[in-house]
């Protein structure tokens, strides 16, 4: 069988473990819990090995640590948080502007999402460090020049002028355009670039990367959302793939026949699965937030009323659609929000651990967190309710049709802690992190429900990130929990 992505990730050894882990040999799994942190060998590059070093992210690391009582999980926020910067980090100049390319870890090429959501948790480091403005200009830039090349692709080369690396995405039935590493049509991949770009703006009110390109960049994501809702036509992108995997390809080039109500079609999940129907609710949800978001940037960093006015316009049409198409009853009755519909009146009530995901509407601002049927629906999703949703004896969680039957990712425990409003919940989601890292030190992208030796991705800084985000978080609202026994909390 050809190597594609779900086979690599697939490998309990990966593309550049030695770079991720500095080398060091892994800690066998629960090996000096109730130790001391010296009990840990550092699991960081060399200082000269690091591709990218902030004195901000330096000092966070040092103070949060100090606020964590568990040596093990103070272990694992000191080699998660910083893996980003540490491992996956290039950058250089185009036209004399910072240019930021951030690979997904173990694949060297920068997926939209995943790179704007790598170095989300330093956002509010930035206005104190000029390396991290710099940093955040440069990917903004890399963003906006990534979706003018081809706002379909969900992921791009470092050389715009390369024909892509990626050996399953070399023979895919699409228009494939130089700089594309991999083209399947994922609306989130656009929410992330417009998330992006409005939290530097909020958190630093520096104009400097949202220049004419940018501008031109978001009218083109405005422009492509509205063609996806296929009112006239199914619009420009087709896409097709040779594969034992139905989740790998598009039936037709196209997918499930929809019937047109306003909503955003998407070809592809965020977890690169192919939609079973295209009205996928989670991204629309999080289109309507993140165009909203992007045209407070437009307004206030560019002055740019009509981009704003349209791209609200959008946000309120996406929303009412979805409103009023997205969501579904429970086989006992429940009124929750549908995974997926086609406009017939079909619906599919799953949930799937890459975000955006049902779980992660409330921590993403798409609903309030009192939402009573956003509450219904994290409830069913964590619940047999949900087809996805896995528990035995190294722990319970999401996973999805990614990596199968019986994978938890550690991704779904951390945006459940991160979405809790209570102190067992989130005490419950860190004890089985802790367990899960299976003596490596990292986060991983899914482990099996009942040996968390069996898993998969050693090099995976979304997860480590994610991971670094929640500990910030508790630390900030909840810090009397990072001060708890976990060896305590049972599965």
């Amino acid at each position: 069988m050809p190597t594609d992505r779900r086979n690599l990730m697939a490998q309990g050894v990966l593309l550049g473990a030695g770079l991720a882990t500095g080398g060091f040999a892994p800690v066998a799994a629960g090996q000096a819990r109730g130790g001391t942190a010296a009990s840990f060998p550092a699991k960081r590059p060399a200082p000269a090995d690091r591709r990218f070093v902030s004195s901000a992210v330096e000092r966070e690391i040092a103070r949060v640590s100090r606020m964590i009582a568990d040596p093990e999980l103070a272990w694992l926020f000191a080699n998660c948080y910083p893996n980003t910067l540490d491992t996956t980090v290039r950058m250089g100049t185009i036209g004399g502007k910072p240019d930021s390319f951030v690979i997904t870890g173990d694949i060297p090429c920068l997926w939209l999402r995943d790179s704007a959501a790598q170095v989300k948790s330093y956002l509010h480091l930035a206005k104190q460090d000029a390396k991290l403005r710099e940093l955040f200009r440069g990917l903004i830039g890399r963003h906006a020049r990534s979706v003018l090349i081809d706002p379909y692709a969900n992921a791009f080369m470092e050389d715009p002028s390369a024909t892509t690396s990626l050996d399953w995405a070399k023979t895919d039935v699409t228009e494939m355009k130089p700089g594309v590493a991999e083209r399947k049509w994922e609306i989130d991949s656009l929410c992330y670039s417009m998330r992006l770009s409005h939290g530097y703006w909020h958190e630093t009110r520096d104009p400097a990367p949202f220049d004419a390109a940018w501008a031109d960049a978001m009218r083109a994501i405005v422009r492509t959302f509205r063609e996806q809702q296929r009112k006239t036509s199914p619009g420009p992108y087709k896409f097709q793939r040779a594969s034992r995997q139905p989740t790998e390809t598009l039936l037709a080039g196209y997918g499930a026949p929809t019937r047109k109500n306003g909503m955003i079609h998407s070809g592809f999940r965020p977890s690169d699965d192919a939609c079973q129907y295209s009205l996928f609710v989670p991204a629309n949800l999080f289109a309507v937030t993140t165009l909203r978001e992007m045209a407070r940037v437009a307004s206030e960093a560019r002055g740019d009323a009509a981009l704003a006015n349209d791209a609200t316009a959008l946000a309120d049409e996406v929303a009412a659609a979805t409103a009023q198409h997205g969501t579904m009853r429970l086989a006992d009755g429940r009124d929750v929000w549908a995974y997926e519909v086609d406009g017939y009146g079909n619906a599919i009530f799953m949930d799937d651990a890459n975000v955006p995901s049902l779980s992660s509407l409330a921590w993403l601002g798409c609903v309030p967190a009192d939402d009573a049927r956003w509450q219904r629906t994290a409830a069913a999703a964590w619940s047999e309710a949900n087809p996805w949703f896995f528990k035995g004896s190294a722990g319970e969680g999401i996973g999805g049709p990614h990596q199968g039957m019986d994978y938890i990712w550690p991704m779904s425990l951390i945006v459940r802690a991160l979405s809790a409003r209570d102190d067992a919940t989130i005490l419950q989601c860190l004890a089985t992190l802790k367990r899960s890292h299976a003596g490596t030190g990292f986060m991983h992208e899914a482990f099996e429900k009942d040996d968390v030796r069996k898993f998969s991705r050693d090099w995976f800084a979304w997860a480590n990130g994610l991971f670094g985000e929640l500990i910030l978080h508790l630390a900030a609202t909840r810090p009397q929990l990072l001060r708890a026994p976990l060896d305590a909390v049972g599965v």
